[in-house]
């Protein structure tokens, strides 16, 4: 099993652990998260490796790596998420994007040096940004219990099943890189966690930052299914949930 392959494994055991352990909890507060105690948990627990193992790398990382480095770190993995991009894209019936999209990939990766440059930005082929749990939820799935995953974050039950379609998608995933695939995980890990600087801040300085994180990742996953235009009754609830836990000032 390669190095890949082990990564999503141990996610999909940690999830099936996780539910499980939710399974013991009682009086749920809060509809749509049934798991709450649990979830805090692992949400501080996460909290507390960022900072003081990932946000500490990141901040190194962007202090000592010229941006155009950096925006070609991120070119390359976001290339290598294209395919997953068009597969879905396919599912949720936009053909047009697909096409787009498998262009884009085509192009990046031979005239943008295996995804490093993105020349098909200019050519009119813009970035896509589909999951197999957007899939799930354009087609009707509701997004079911919200879960906490230790060493990945927010999630809804309908939105793990986007590991594994992602995981099969990844060109990645059929090449053989024996130890370069630890780097290359690490260096993702820590190029995404740049990425996210501001928003984590600004959900650390919330009144209650796991609300906050909370509702923030159900708004943003409900603007996705919808392509940024939700209807007005997926919007019902979710203002009033989010005020729950309105932000500081940041600082």
């Amino acid at each position: 099993m390669g190095k890949g392959r082990g990564r999503i494994a141990r996610q999909l055991v940690i999830v099936g652990a996780l539910i499980a352990l939710s399974g013991c909890a009682s009086n749920p507060t809060t509809p749509g998260d049934p798991f709450e105690g649990v979830n805090r948990d692992f949400d501080a627990i996460n909290m507390h490796l960022d900072t003081h193992i990932l946000a500490p790398v990141s901040d190194g990382y962007v202090e000592n790596v010229p941006d155009g480095m950096r925006q070609s770190v991120t070119n390359f993995f976001e290339n290598l998420g294209t395919p997953n991009d068009v597969v879905n894209s396919l599912l949720q019936g936009k053909v047009g994007d697909a096409l787009s999209g498998t262009g884009r990939f085509v192009v990046n990766s031979t005239l943008g040096i295996a995804g490093l440059f993105d020349p098909a930005t200019s050519m009119g082929m813009e970035a896509l940004d589909e999951d197999f749990g957007q899939t799930l939820g354009v087609w009707g799935a509701d997004e079911g219990a919200y879960l906490v995953i230790p060493l990945r974050g927010p999630n809804f039950v309908r939105d793990i099943w986007a590991l594994p379609v992602a995981y099969f998608t990844n060109p990645l995933t059929y090449l053989d890189l024996g130890l370069v695939s630890v780097p290359l995980t690490v260096l993702d890990a820590v190029d995404s966690r740049a990425r996210l600087a501001t928003a984590i801040k600004i959900s650390n300085e919330a009144l209650d930052p796991y609300v906050f994180r909370r509702e923030g990742y159900r708004q943003r996953r409900v603007d996705l299914i919808y392509d940024g235009n939700p209807p007005d009754e997926e919007l019902d609830g979710l203002d009033d949930a989010a005020s729950d836990a309105v932000s500081k000032p940041v600082k």
